[in-house]
């Protein structure tokens, strides 16, 4: 049942901007990364033929062809980390600013992409796809979210962020259909599509109301905090959200802004830095991004008719928004720890049955247990939610590059080496990664949900393993 706070919470989305502001953040934030996932999941490398074939005159090796086309993937997870490295630089600009600076990179990426064909440069589409990697890997929308959300519905809404990578990979997974945009001649302009979003993003954002957070705790101007509350949630006096921001500016006094490398020496959130590492792992590492980016060849190393493939993605895009729906509505009523252990338990069950079939070359057409598979990223769209819920505003920004750069690199990493590996038995891989994060999250994870990010920071310093904790042993040290 939803508390009279709560309903309250819900209903301020229509009486001001934040509805609005949701939908631009969404579709020019996450729904772009999600389609850059899924949009080179169709057998795009015949464009490195027809480009090499036109450069040389002669056809590239297959070893070669499978190289560029690692490269251009992974040259998105490459940008990526450039982007997490960039969040630092934006400290002079609003978070609005920063988001309409990301877009103009964005539009740039789909001029170069849009262009590449007619040049017959498939380097075009390698520094084009690291364009839009850059932009996704900001992850501003994320912070934005985090800012301008009231405690109560503050799941629900960083949730949404999970909701629109869904809904990109499921639109990329669409226009690549052949009879739309999945065709050899049209290859370029699928890879621009979310373009038209970062367009209406530049055009409407100026027009929207600022981070009450940012205005309140980094420019401490309460009169704008207050103004831009009111514009996005109704009118009110909203003592409530002034109170805990006025309870976290006496903390950030004490504790000015960290860089990354402070953050990373600092023993008052070694396990809020522990946790976020281990769970980006193993969302990476647990089959998803895998099965997003590769579906194609997956699905044909599985016995999937070739033509069929398309088809069969677009059902996990469905079920992967349908799950990402569903932990919107239950964020708020079982908390965060049991989706994320749930979930990988499950997900790890899912991958074991998985190896079991294709050793046993069983018909994998229906492909019940792929759908089944992707029908449970429950742990990563409460990632989301995490992200923006474990560090105070001081130490926000530097543990966003830190997030960034980690979640990057083994995306990079994964888009390198798969390609190479996708055998049977890598998914016993995945298997043992999600049980990993089952035992972590239900072992070690304290329960976030409806708690202010003081609260939050409390419950990590708490946390004790064999009767120690990371506090203790600085005080020993200090004492030393």
């Amino acid at each position: 049942m939803l508390t009279k706070n709560t309903q309250s919470r819900l209903s301020g989305l229509t009486k001001g901007n934040a509805l609005l502001l949701i939908t631009i953040l969404g579709f020019g934030g996450s729904f772009q990364a999600g389609y850059h996932i899924t949009g080179l999941s169709s057998p795009s490398p015949c464009f490195i033929n027809s480009s090499w074939n036109d450069r040389y005159n002669e056809p590239p090796a297959p070893q070669k062809v499978t190289m560029i086309w690692s490269l251009i993937v992974s040259m998105y997870a490459i940008g990526g980390l450039f982007g997490a490295v960039s969040v630092n630089n934006m400290c002079p600009f609003s978070r609005k600013r920063a988001i309409i600076c990301n877009s103009m990179i964005s539009v740039t990426g789909a001029v170069m992409m849009l262009t590449s064909k007619e040049v017959k440069s498939f380097e075009m589409i390698i520094v084009a796809r690291m364009l839009y990697g850059y932009s996704s890997g900001m992850s501003l929308h994320l912070m934005y979210l985090g800012e301008i959300s009231p405690r109560e519905i503050r799941g629900r809404l960083t949730l949404t962020s999970a909701t629109f990578t869904s809904l990109g990979k499921l639109c990329g997974q669409f226009f690549g259909l052949s009879e739309i945009l999945g065709r050899r001649d049209l290859w370029h302009v699928l890879l621009c599509v979310p373009v038209c979003f970062s367009v209406a993003q530049v055009l409407v954002l100026p027009f929207l109301p600022e981070a009450p957070r940012y205005l309140f705790l980094e420019k401490g101007d309460d009169k704008a905090c207050k103004r831009a509350l009111q514009r996005l949630w109704g009118k009110g006096d909203y003592k409530q959200e002034v109170e805990e921001m006025v309870i976290e500016q006496t903390a950030l006094e004490a504790s000015p802004p960290k860089s990354p490398l402070q953050l990373l020496k600092d023993q008052t959130v070694r396990w809020q830095l522990i946790t976020i590492f281990i769970i980006y792992f193993c969302n990476q590492m647990s089959g998803m991004s895998a099965i997003s980016t590769f579906s194609f060849d997956i699905f044909l190393k599985a016995g999937v008719p070739k033509d069929k493939i398309r088809y069969v993605t677009l059902g996990l895009g469905i079920s992967e928004i349908l799950t990402s729906i569903s932990c919107s509505l239950l964020i708020e009523q079982t908390g965060r720890r049991p989706l994320f252990w749930g979930g990988y338990a499950v997900m790890s069950a899912i991958w074991i049955v998985v190896t079991i079939m294709l050793n046993l070359k069983v018909n994998m057409c229906k492909l019940s247990e792929f759908t089944n598979c992707d029908s449970s990223p429950l742990p990563g769209a409460a990632t989301a939610t995490l992200s923006s819920e474990l560090f105070i505003q001081s130490d926000r920004l530097a543990a966003f590059v830190l997030m960034g750069l980690h979640r990057w690199f083994i995306f990079a990493v994964l888009g390198l080496l798969f390609p190479f590996i996708i055998v049977s038995y890598c998914f016993m891989l995945f298997a043992g990664v999600c049980l990993l994060g089952s035992l972590y999250t239900f072992l070690l994870l304290p329960e976030t949900n409806g708690k202010t990010f003081m609260d939050i920071s409390k419950e990590f310093k708490a946390i004790t393993v064999c009767g120690k904790s990371f506090l203790e042993e600085d005080k020993v040290e200090t004492k030393l």
